[in-house]
């Protein structure tokens, strides 16, 4: 089927594929180098944090900030890990394969952070809890602040994969804790076609992150770090001196090229999300009866959500937009514990609010090529499909 609102647009332009063709044509350099360096730079200049890392995928940046973190901090096998239950699956993943123990909060369905008679009910059961992976969800700001109420001391790791441009209170989410994770694939805020960042204020965490990315490498640390390296292992060839587990995480210069453009455009691709997402929020505040909503505040809007309060009216709308040519997913995978991997885990604690998710949560895309006609046809259709839903239901 055809969409013509489909999830994703095209948002690499026809000047960034010419720019991007005429780059291919004129370096001989494919591999990680001068251009994944500078777009790392130009990142961290964007974002507001010391150090960058580029990398395959946010999946990738996802697994060695756990891996580096947990390395860092000297965090041990089953050292338990606060993470919520509606986020994507490689949110969870690194935990496990680190070999720490996922501990599930609930989300508040203001703004899919951790909700805080969860954390606290958490609390009571677990008292040490050293590490916290919490997802800003759909470009919504997490409320980090209902974690460190009970647990002061906790080490947190962002995962902005889907809320570039983010903020709580004056700040981006991805500098507000230990280090970050973003994606760039191709349906995010901006893209790299395949592409993710680890960020951090952290010399230490970064060099970690960098050796870590390619193999473990300590040609990749900083020049005076290296040296003193070889002169420790003297028998080794200094090229080839690998100091901790590793993996080939690194990216290309093609994807760093147009990561660079992408990002000239991401400030005004943030602003077109947050226009069409509040004229959204203001066109659902009219049924309130029959949706949870939202909040507006600091949110990036990776997608346009709808919260139904019944299972019903999802199925109905769910199949009415698809019918209009609105293409559909549910939020994300849901509650994750209802994954046949993650059943381990499914009796732990209550997850209210993120099986309302679950069974009532779906969207349609958002981006920055969505106009102002679209906007009010949207409109037009969600108007029409409250008032067949309502007719059916009153007459049912």
């Amino acid at each position: 089927m055809k969409y013509h609102w489909p999830l994703m647009g095209e948002i690499i332009t026809e000047n960034q594929r010419m720019d991007l063709a005429k780059f291919i044509l004129s370096t001989t350099r494919y591999t990680q180098g001068p251009q994944v360096k500078e777009f790392e730079d130009q990142w961290s200049k964007w974002l507001g944090t010391k150090y960058s890392v580029f990398v395959t995928s946010g999946s990738t940046a996802n697994y060695v900030l756990v891996a580096a973190i947990k390395e860092r901090y000297n965090l041990k096998d089953g050292d338990k890990v606060l993470v919520p239950a509606n986020t994507w699956v490689t949110s969870i993943s690194p935990i496990i394969q680190n070999n720490l123990t996922p501990i599930f909060y609930d989300i508040s369905l203001d703004n899919f952070g951790p909700d805080e008679g969860s954390i606290e009910k958490i609390k009571q059961k677990h008292s040490e809890i050293k590490f916290a992976f919490v997802t800003h969800l759909l470009g919504l700001p997490a409320n980090l602040n209902s974690i460190k109420k009970y647990y002061p001391e906790i080490i947190i790791g962002e995962d902005v994969c889907e809320s570039h441009g983010t903020t709580v209170k004056d700040n981006k989410a991805g500098t507000l804790g230990a280090g970050s994770t973003f994606s760039f694939y191709f349906g995010h805020h901006m893209t790299t076609v395949e592409g993710g960042m680890v960020c951090t204020n952290d010399k230490e965490l970064y060099n970690l992150i960098k050796i870590k990315r390619s193999h473990g490498l300590a040609r990749e640390l900083p020049k005076e770090q290296f040296k003193s390296t070889q002169e420790k292992y003297p028998t080794l060839h200094p090229q080839f001196i690998f100091l901790t587990d590793g993996y080939n995480f690194r990216n290309t210069e093609l994807y760093a090229f147009l990561g660079q453009l992408q990002l000239k455009d991401l400030d005004n691709s943030i602003k077109i999300r947050r226009q069409n997402y509040k004229q959204f929020r203001e066109m659902l505040l009219n049924y309130l009866e029959l949706f949870h909503i939202p909040q507006e505040e600091g949110n990036s809007s990776f997608c346009l959500p709808f919260i139904c309060k019944t299972a019903k009216l999802k199925e109905y709308l769910s199949n009415y937009l698809e019918t209009k040519g609105y293409e559909t997913r549910p939020i994300i995978a849901g509650n994750l514990l209802r994954q046949p991997f993650l059943r381990e885990f499914e009796n732990e604690t209550i997850l209210k609010n993120s099986d309302i998710v679950h069974h009532n949560g779906l969207y349609i895309g958002n981006s920055q090529l969505i106009t102002q006609e679209n906007m009010n046809n949207l409109e037009d259709d969600i108007e029409k499909a409250i008032k067949e839903y309502t007719t059916m239901h009153n007459n049912a």
